[in-house]
């Protein structure tokens, strides 16, 4: 008999944007494919992707990833030239590029990459529509968090 993973066990997630979430306030989720050669899917298997200061950039009808670093192996083919920050192209439907120009163009929003993962075999990409936050804000949320975790250790050394 063959053993099934446990989903629970292994995450299914590559890398994440942690930053994004202290910087923006996070608006509409989307998920979307990415486009990528061989060497970086092995690379992606090793763990060497940072996401820290992606965004995505709309051209010409089409999405592409920006900033995302991934690492070549060391055991990757010489005959192949190995680009780590090269722009990646974002797999969406038409209708979800229209979504994402309208509201870029009209209201301002920002395109913000919080999350890579696996889905089955594909690497998927976790986007946001996001607003920056102002520093007040960025200061209210440190508070709001500092306060829950007192909340917390009054609240077990209560019980």
């Amino acid at each position: 008999m063959s053993k099934k993973k446990s989903k629970s066990s292994n995450s299914n997630t590559i890398a994440l944007n942690k930053k994004a979430r202290h910087e923006f306030h996070l608006q509409d989720k989307l998920e979307a494919g990415l486009e990528l050669q061989g060497w970086e899917v092995k690379s992606i298997r090793a763990g060497k992707v940072n996401l820290s200061d992606t965004y995505v950039h709309l051209k010409n009808g089409e999405a592409f990833l920006l900033n995302a670093t991934i690492n070549p192996l060391n055991q990757a083919s010489s005959h192949v030239v190995c680009d780590p920050t090269r722009p990646r192209k974002l797999l969406l439907k038409k209708r979800e590029i229209d979504r994402l120009i309208g509201a870029r163009e009209r209201q301002g929003f920002s395109i913000v990459a919080t999350a890579m993962y696996w889905k089955q075999c594909w690497v998927k990409l976790e986007i946001y529509l996001a607003k920056g936050k102002q520093a007040h804000d960025k200061r209210d949320a440190v508070k709001d968090r500092d306060w829950a975790r007192q909340k917390e250790r009054m609240l077990k050394h209560k019980g």
